[in-house]
């Protein structure tokens, strides 16, 4: 029997969008994944200054991936008290999934800061890493400094290539707060409750990616 393939995709999600859902898909398909899930950052040893709380971004993550039954999302760092680190996190899903694979999806430009982790090299021997193009940085930049991460830690990470486009989630709260339409940057149910619980409308907005 075939192992089950598992891949988690942690981010912020301040607020979710349309490059994420693609960028999931990308992988999804060529990795032939079994299901992704997608896990909102709870409180981050690196990121700072979250704009929108976790409830609402775990609502709007919940509200993204309905119509993919290939999608889900988890509560496993909103809900917990814990710095949120990547190496508990995949701790947990592996007592979950049981012998199946598990592939860590997040940008680039996470991927490649990977040094200031925490236990990066226990990270890997957890997981495969995938590691998503993101706008404004080169592949070759990419592919150079993986190739250093891999020396120093050993382990497994890849790069996807995907539709590159042109959205970030720091883009589209400054829309909000601005009053411009961020119609088609996210899904429509996301946009329409972002604008019902005046999320991102007021107070300074963050650069977070």
């Amino acid at each position: 029997m075939e192992k089950r393939k598992i891949g988690i995709m942690g981010g912020a999600f301040d607020p979710i969008h349309l490059g994420h859902l693609v960028a999931a898909n990308e992988v999804l398909n060529t990795y032939q994944l079994n299901e992704i899930i997608f896990v909102p950052t709870g409180n981050p040893p690196h990121k700072n200054g979250l704009i929108a709380d976790s409830l609402d971004r775990y609502v709007m993550v919940s509200m993204a991936v309905l119509s993919n039954d290939k999608f889900s999302v988890s509560d496993i760092e909103i809900s917990s008290r814990e710095k949120s680190y990547t190496l508990n996190t995949l701790r947990k899903f592996r007592e979950i999934y049981k012998g199946a694979e598990l592939y860590f999806i997040t940008g680039a430009d996470a991927i490649i800061d990977l040094a200031n982790w925490h236990q990066p090299s226990e990270i890997l021997k957890l997981c495969k890493l995938i590691a998503v193009s993101r706008p404004g940085i080169g592949l070759k930049e990419v592919q150079d400094k993986i190739k250093d991460i891999q020396l120093k830690y050993g382990g497994t990470i890849e790069i996807v290539q995907i539709p590159m486009l042109q959205i970030s989630s720091t883009e589209i709260r400054k829309r909000f707060k601005k009053g411009i339409s961020a119609k088609y940057l996210l899904p429509e149910s996301v946009e329409q409750y972002i604008i019902k619980n005046k999320i991102y409308m007021k107070g300074d907005t963050l650069t977070l990616g």
